[in-house]
């Protein structure tokens, strides 16, 4: 990011929480210069004043991109002051759960080139990935400049809809929380059997890195993964037979889960 559009025009962050942090940490880790960085943030986290960006609230009139990270229900407050960057070249990028197209578009005005994005926290170690989608205004280089921004902290997707930001949601954007609650139960599974508690966390923790790290890197669908791990009346079969029950495993609590998170993510677009 050293030499990009991003890095020359500067990039101001508005709001700094858990989410606005985990990115910021990527792209300073990927050489985005703290020069380039502004944030709007009332009560600066110990290591956000570290990180050496301004925190002065002198921003450029025409950044490059304004990344909004600022809670939804603070959004009506903050978001006016950076009005006068609308209807210009700066692109918007929100990553604010439930926060529509068209609000922002309200604010900001119609021409404005305007990103929503739902990424994850794995952001802070570049191992995230977010799903965006545009408005009307936010042609192809716009959406490239986007792409090329969230990148830099993992991978990313175009949706088709923005009514897709929901299922996102659902899956990714709260789905690490599923993970570090998964590792959680694991860890305290194998103490019930008799493991010490730190050997059940280690175990827990690699076993999760690890199997995702294969998923990824795979040739093979997750299924031919759980597959080739699992013998005939072999012990991973009793586990599965228990975890991949229609009523009572994964299928129906996962999806119960997600559809849990991705029906808040609707009422909080409906207010």
């Amino acid at each position: 990011m050293k030499d990009s559009r991003i890095a020359a025009g500067g990039l101001v962050l508005l709001g700094c929480g858990k989410m606005g942090s985990a990115m910021l940490a990527g792209w300073l880790e990927q050489g985005l210069p703290v020069g380039s960085v502004w944030v709007v943030d009332p009560n600066p986290s110990e290591w956000l004043q570290g990180t050496g960006v301004d925190l002065s609230g002198n921003l450029p009139e025409r950044p490059a991109i304004v990344l909004v990270a600022v809670k939804p229900q603070m959004m009506a407050e903050a978001l006016p002051t950076l009005k006068r960057m609308g209807d210009g070249d700066t692109l918007f990028v929100s990553v604010a759960a439930g926060i529509t197209l068209a609000y922002l578009e309200g604010i900001l005005g119609a021409n404005t080139p305007v990103v929503r994005a739902m990424p994850n926290t794995p952001a802070a170690i570049s191992q995230g990935i977010t799903a965006i989608v545009g408005n009307s205004a936010a042609g192809a280089d716009a959406m490239a400049e986007a792409e090329t921004l969230l990148e830099a902290v993992g991978q990313v997707v175009r949706l088709e809809d923005e009514q897709q930001i929901d299922a996102v949601t659902g899956v990714s954007g709260s789905g690490p929380a599923y993970v570090f609650h998964m590792i959680e139960t694991m860890a305290a599974a194998g103490e019930a059997q008799g493991l010490d508690a730190e050997i059940a966390l280690q175990l827990a923790k690699a076993t999760v890195a690890g199997a995702g790290a294969l998923a990824l890197t795979a040739e093979e669908s997750p299924a031919q993964l759980r597959v080739n791990v699992t013998s005939p009346n072999g012990t991973t079969q009793a586990a599965l037979e228990v975890l991949m029950d229609q009523e009572q495993g994964f299928p129906a609590l996962l999806a119960r889960a997600v559809a849990a998170a991705a029906d808040r993510s609707r009422e909080l677009a409906n207010g």
